[in-house]
């Protein structure tokens, strides 16, 4: 195996010299974001902007902490008891991580889709209109009914499962099921999607569905998504941020990270000299 390291004549080791986004276009800010679990530096000193209503896809070999800071951004890392947090991450200028911010509205806005469908054990319908009822967002039985048909319509859904609403969502295919977590996903409104390797238990046909699907969802919602396929990065995402041993090493323009990188660890991995 070639090291990463060899022959290079330059090592990056942060990201001061990321090109930032003009400030009307930002949707989420990050500025020197740490995260440790116990005594591991996991993120170290992460800079990012993430535009708004484009795709951004976070790449790097396994471990280098694409999905931990993904996490970052909806506080999920809240969850574990060792994880803690540094630095400024910012929604609309907002710091997500303020004591006086409430997490379940933050998620509410920030949704996630994870790397293996987790519909609910419930019925298809009520999949969808479970973050609406527990949001408040739906009042009456008729507008509960648009919502869950406009976000299954929204996901692609619709047309296949119509008739069956009442079924359980466990009961559909790997494909079906992921679509059906971005339907309950975007039922809340939200303003950011998260996608955390959503294709990687997906067949090939079922691959392409949800890619054409972020592809059409771009124009209402900003999407990051965590892939191991360089070849999805380069299909589905405007943005391309690469990760290496816990750092941001090279974030740019789809085509200009492909194409023409400016760094010698992006360059060895997107042409496969480790990974």
């Amino acid at each position: 195996m070639v090291s990463p390291m060899t022959d290079q004549k330059e090592v990056f080791t942060g990201t001061a010299g990321q090109p930032r986004i003009s400030d009307r276009d930002v949707k989420v800010s990050v500025t020197d974001a740490n995260v440790y679990y116990g005594e591991k530096h996991a993120i170290k000193s992460v800079s990012l902007d993430i535009a708004a209503r484009e795709v951004t896809s976070f790449i790097g070999p396994s471990g280098c902490g694409k999905s931990t800071f993904l996490r970052c951004l909806n506080r999920m890392n809240d969850t574990i008891d060792i994880c803690r947090v540094s630095g400024d991450i910012r929604l609309d200028q907002e710091d997500v991580y303020d004591k006086k911010v409430d997490v379940v509205e933050l998620r509410a806005r920030v949704g996630m889709v994870f790397q293996k469908p987790n519909p609910f054990p419930k019925s298809i319908y009520e999949n969808v209109s479970y973050g609406p009822r527990i949001h408040g967002i739906a009042r009456t039985k008729a507008e509960m009914d648009e919502i869950v048909q406009s976000s299954l319509e929204r996901a692609g859904l619709w047309e296949e499962v119509k008739d069956r609403l009442e079924s359980p969502g466990t009961g559909l295919s790997g494909g079906q099921q992921q679509r059906l977590c971005i339907a309950r996903a975007i039922a809340v409104s939200p303003e950011v999607i998260l996608m955390d390797e959503p294709c990687s238990a997906l067949d090939p046909i079922a691959t392409a569905k949800v890619e054409e699907l972020i592809d059409e969802l771009r124009s209402n919602y900003t999407i990051v998504i965590v892939t191991h396929s360089m070849q999805q990065a380069a299909r589905v995402s405007q943005r391309t941020a690469f990760f290496h041993l816990g750092r941001l090493i090279e974030c740019g323009d789809t085509e200009v990270i492909f194409t023409n990188p400016q760094h010698n660890l992006t360059q060895g991995y997107i042409t496969g000299r480790f990974g």
